[in-house]
């Protein structure tokens, strides 16, 4: 944990969930994860699908991604870019993440079909036991003419 956030955020809330679907999103939605990985995955919750052998939040996220490929795949979603993160050059000088995702989807209703699928939510538990902070943050991309010209937006 770090100084500047005591709480870890690992699901969304009711609330959030709400203000995503009142955003209307216009075609493809991003989302930007970013994820502080536990040092040992923490399967208490999951016993079905704990490994013989402890294994580290790392292990666990690779298992969750293998997991979610296919589901995510089949929604039209996609994954843009994985990388290792760190430290903020610009942010908290004590905040770090481990990795840092980006995730396409066609729209807000296929996220929302994705999230909701039954087969993919039986593999959750891995991101659950591997995830111990993280940020979701959704994106709607903008015309270059709204970046170029400010005023227009």
């Amino acid at each position: 944990m770090n100084a500047t956030n005591a709480t870890s955020y690992l699901e969304p809330t009711q609330e959030a969930g709400r203000q995503f679907m009142q955003r209307n999103f216009a075609g493809p939605v991003v989302m930007l994860n970013l994820l502080r990985l536990r040092v040992v995955a923490d399967y208490s919750s999951y016993p079905e699908l704990a490994p013989v052998m402890p294994i580290s939040g790392a292990q666990a996220y690779e298992r969750y991604i293998e997991h979610t490929l296919p589901f995510l795949r089949a929604s039209g979603g996609e994954i843009l870019f994985l990388g290792e993160a760190g430290h903020f050059l610009i942010g908290p000088a004590d905040e770090r993440w481990d990795l840092a995702m980006l995730v396409r989807q066609a729209s807000a209703g296929a996220f929302v079909s994705f999230a909701s699928d039954t087969g993919y939510l039986a593999g959750l538990g891995h991101r659950s036991a591997a995830v111990e902070d993280s940020r979701l943050l959704p994106l709607s991309e903008l015309p270059f003419s709204a970046i170029a010209d400010p005023a227009g937006l």
